[in-house]
């Protein structure tokens, strides 16, 4: 149990996928200008994480090592396609401020590379927390992103205005310049408190992200 937790738990700070993993930017930065769209990213997004982990899981050692990418792309197309339909069904309104940035979840790099990092070398109990873990922690990232655009760029929060009645909108925060500065300073902020934090454990400051997740072998790699 105490495995599993740690599996799940890691998606929710430690590897957190934008902001630790710095994984997934294109809809972290596109669908993030309202509290809304980004919920409806990251609930899509887990269904697919969760489900393409557990298929992954199950296939391991049936699926060839030569055409394993392309059979993960192919059981992550058809969770895609089953998002797709149930959101044209009861939520064709988000279906349509999310336009192409659903399809596209077929080749996020962290459904793929959770696929082939972890969901082919694991049980389906370890992959379902991996998936569940980094998907809820992807979700609440796109949320946090969105709620901080659309409360100063717009004056609302999932809609409800939460500005005094004077407020002036600050427009640039849900232009795409916007985006990128509002991901660097959460970037920043996170990077800062991670240091405070190794420095109250007597630990020297990291200049990045420090994970383990073996995502892409990166962090043990020298530079040239």
């Amino acid at each position: 149990m105490s495995t599993l937790w740690k599996e799940f738990s890691k998606g929710l700070w430690r590897d957190l996928p934008p902001f630790r993993l710095v994984l997934g930017l294109c809809p972290v930065l596109a669908v993030t200008k309202t509290a809304d769209n980004g919920l409806g990213m990251g609930l899509a997004v887990i269904f697919v994480l969760t489900l393409s982990n557990v298929f992954v899981s199950l296939l391991r050692n049936i699926i060839p090592s030569k055409v394993r990418i392309a059979c993960f792309i192919v059981i992550a197309a058809s969770l895609v396609v089953c998002v797709e339909l149930l959101m044209q069904a009861f939520a064709y309104p988000l279906y349509q401020q999310l336009g192409i940035f659903v399809p596209l979840i077929v080749v996020n790099c962290i459904i793929l590379g959770r696929a082939e990092a972890f969901a082919s070398k694991n049980t389906v109990l370890m992959s379902t927390a991996d998936g569940l873990g980094l998907g809820i922690g992807f979700a609440l990232s796109l949320t946090f992103l969105g709620a901080l655009r659309e409360t100063f760029g717009y004056g609302t929060l999932f809609g409800k205005s939460v500005m005094w009645s004077g407020f002036e909108p600050f427009t640039f925060m849900i232009e795409a310049p916007g985006a990128f500065v509002c991901l660097g300073l959460v970037l920043a902020a996170m990077n800062a408190l991670t240091n405070w934090q190794r420095g109250v454990k007597g630990l020297e400051a990291v200049e990045g992200p420090k994970h383990d997740c073996k995502a892409c072998g990166m962090c043990n790699t020298p530079l040239k």
